[in-house]
């Protein structure tokens, strides 16, 4: 499964939908993850 993660548009908003180890378990398990770029700056998550 192809699973997209977009960054957060609304203002103030600081979560990010899938942590780095979240997205590590699910290519695990054999998806294909796709992050935008940024998306988890305001979570303190660099790309």
């Amino acid at each position: 499964m192809k699973l997209g993660v977009p960054a957060e548009t609304t203002a103030g908003e600081t979560r990010v939908a899938v942590t780095p180890e979240t997205a590590k378990k699910l290519v695990a398990q054999g998806h294909v993850v796709r992050v935008q770029s940024g998306a988890g700056v305001a979570a303190s998550v660099t790309d």
